[in-house]
């Protein structure tokens, strides 16, 4: 099979994309035929595995959307008519036709094309994205602003079945049927049961009603009885009540949606005539298709969750590149498995990344312990805290850029109570490819003002393991916030000693300026170290902090010199000038941090060298405060 598929992938190459080079924009897809615009669905699969192979990113998701991706720039004049993906995951279709063929493979390198919807790259990205649930939300401002301009235009918001169960598209929907405004919801349903096996009986019912007659004979029935409420309302539950029988709909016609679905999702015809259908439909309409992840990929099709995120692979048998060393989440997931048979209170929760967060050892020697709430930070920190309650040991695993989501919970409903949870906070700091959407870089900010709530940053692979430990058996909620990828190369010993609460720990004896890094920044401030002759602290724990050991630094040394990755204002920095104003020492402080903008996509020692973090620029950032104690030093 595998000779097979590269064979195939070969002869593609060889001959190129015949249809899809044609399409430098939507307007030239809206000319082909409908043969042609299946040649081009496979022509934009196959184009889409090539790229991907090699620039890593994401995969099954763009692959199970491509008819739709097709059908929605062939019926709605984009981009004067808005199409608003939830997420961005699937978008990568919908850049390869609107102009960006030619740069796929710059995707997620410096300097090159998001990974993705960004407003600044193209008109056809009609609103930014990384994060799930927001689609409905921005879309219905966009119908509302083109009511309240007088202009006509369509807006659609395309959604997945997972991102379908975050509370904020809930809310939208509510906010929508109320409104009664022109908008098109497409829901992606690829994953959850929420739905029959799709077949002719069902894509020919959707498009019976997304009709003009059932449409006409639906609406002229409702001005027909508005005089006879008892009549109206039958007809109304008979309406739902057949349409129920058939289909799922019921819930969106209940909040003010002609619902419509579903329907097969790859059926690029069925598609295109349901849609030119339900463009003529006013108000609020949901559009239910159903999909496959990693359709038309081997591999993808066969594991779609492997394949949901991937680096550079080998196109003909989908082998990825493996990169060398532990990662802190593979550090998180063994310390987690085994802390999990060491106490049986022990409940780990997952707002619907069980593998990005190394949950699955975890899942499979404890299921019953083990709760994936779906993409809901909200509810998945309450409901740490409704376990802490009952006397359970919750851990949160979470990213740093998704614990954002609920702030207000962190605060309300954890720290207020003083409940036991530990949050393992991964991807703290820069992330890379991912960009700003995903960067980690508020979290010590954010974090750090609410009272009764530790923080931990560990500087390597053993620390990371023994600060999990600790911040467990500490009673009350803590936070290990740590970086996405590999670590320096710390080795993990057998036993696994909690650190002393509250403590840091002299690394390097130097002269005149001591720098004290917080977190992975360690590594570096010890490089740029050896250069100055420079002391270092691994200060580990940002609150509480280590004063005692501040103040013997700020009382032997003429600069102290604080780095961290997060941004200086409100940071681990902060603290520390906090922490010497508090006591009266006046000693010069120099803050290393994350400048005051937004760091694009990158490798991660790219990024972190933009930010004058890296050895280099921790150098050159100390030596010119040394030089001038008043220079301002700004990251490049």
């Amino acid at each position: 099979m595998a000779k097979q598929q590269a064979a195939s992938q070969s002869a593609e190459e060889a001959q190129g994309w015949p249809l899809l080079e044609r399409i430098e924009d939507p307007s030239a897809l809206r000319a082909l035929s409908a043969t042609e615009l299946g040649q081009l669905a496979e022509e934009l699969r196959g184009f889409l595995v090539q790229t991907v192979s090699r620039t890593g990113g994401h995969l099954a998701a763009g692959l199970g959307v491509v008819e739709l991706t097709v059908a929605l720039h062939k019926v709605f004049q984009t981009p004067e008519d808005r199409i608003v993906w939830d997420v961005g995951h699937q978008a990568y279709p919908h850049k390869i036709l609107t102009g960006r063929r030619d740069r796929m493979r710059s995707m997620r390198k410096k300097g090159g094309l998001a990974g993705f919807p960004k407003r600044e790259e193209s008109p056809y990205d009609t609103f930014g994205t990384g994060h799930a649930s927001t689609s409905i939300s921005a879309a219905l401002g966009m119908a509302a602003a083109a009511k309240q301009k007088g202009e006509k235009r369509q807006v659609v918001a395309v959604i997945g079945d997972a991102a379908m169960g975050g509370g904020m598209a809930f809310e939208a929907l509510n906010n929508a049927g109320a409104l009664d405004l022109d908008l098109l919801v497409v829901l992606n349903d690829n994953d959850m049961s929420i739905s029959d096996p799709v077949g002719a009986i069902r894509n020919h019912l959707a498009q019976l009603l997304s009709s003009k007659v059932y449409t006409r004979v639906r609406e002229g029935g409702k001005q027909a009885l508005a005089g006879v409420p008892q009549m109206r309302d039958l007809v109304g539950r008979w309406e739902e009540h057949m349409k129920g029988m058939v289909m799922p709909g019921t819930l969106f016609e209940e909040l003010g949606f002609n619902y419509i679905g579903p329907i097969d999702g790859h059926d690029i015809a069925t598609l295109i005539r349901t849609l030119e259908n339900m463009q003529a439909i006013p108000g609020p309409r949901l559009l239910h298709i159903v999909t496959q992840k990693g359709r038309g990929y081997e591999p993808a099709e066969g594991d779609p969750c492997v394949y949901h995120g991937v680096t550079p692979f080998d196109p003909a048998t989908g082998a990825m590149q493996k990169k060398a060393g532990l990662t802190y989440t593979q550090v998180f997931g063994a310390w987690l498995a085994a802390a999990g048979r060491r106490d049986s209170r022990l409940v780990a929760i997952t707002p619907a990344m069980c593998e990005g967060s190394g949950l699955g050892a975890f899942k499979e020697a404890f299921p019953e312990r083990y709760y994936d709430v779906g993409i809901a930070e909200e509810h998945a920190v309450t409901f740490a805290a409704g376990l802490a309650c009952e006397g359970l040991k919750p851990v949160l695993a979470i990213y740093s850029t998704f614990l954002q989501r609920a702030y207000d919970q962190l605060v309300h409903d954890v720290a207020l109570q003083d409940l036991d949870v530990t949050f393992a906070v991964d991807r703290a700091g820069q992330v890379g490819e991912d960009g700003p959407t995903h960067a980690g870089v508020l979290d010590l900010s954010y974090a750090r003002s609410i009272p009764n709530l530790s923080i931990l940053a560990p500087a390597d692979e053993e620390e990371c393991r023994r600060m999990l430990q600790t911040a467990y058996d500490h009673v009350g909620p803590a936070l290990v916030r740590y970086p996405r990828g590999t670590g320096p190369g710390a080795e993990l010993t057998a036993e696994l000693k909690p650190l002393p609460w509250g403590r840091g720990e002299l690394r390097r004896k130097g002269r005149g300026v001591a720098i004290l890094a917080f977190g992975r920044l360690l590594a570096p401030a010890l490089e740029a170290a050896e250069a100055l002759d420079a002391t270092v602290a691994n200060m580990r724990f940002v609150k509480p902090l280590d004063e005692n050991l501040i103040l013997g630094l700020a009382d032997h040394h003429k600069l102290l010199v604080t780095v961290e990755d997060n941004v200086i204002q409100g940071g681990a920095g902060s603290a520390v000038n906090e922490c010497l104003a508090h006591w009266r020492r006046l000693v010069p402080v120099l803050n290393l941090g994350q400048p005051d903008r937004f760091i694009e996509h990158a490798s991660i020692p790219d990024q972190l060298a933009a930010c004058g973090l890296d050895a280099a620029g921790l150098r050159e950032a100390i030596a010119a405060a040394m030089t001038d104690p008043q220079a301002r030093v700004q990251a490049s």
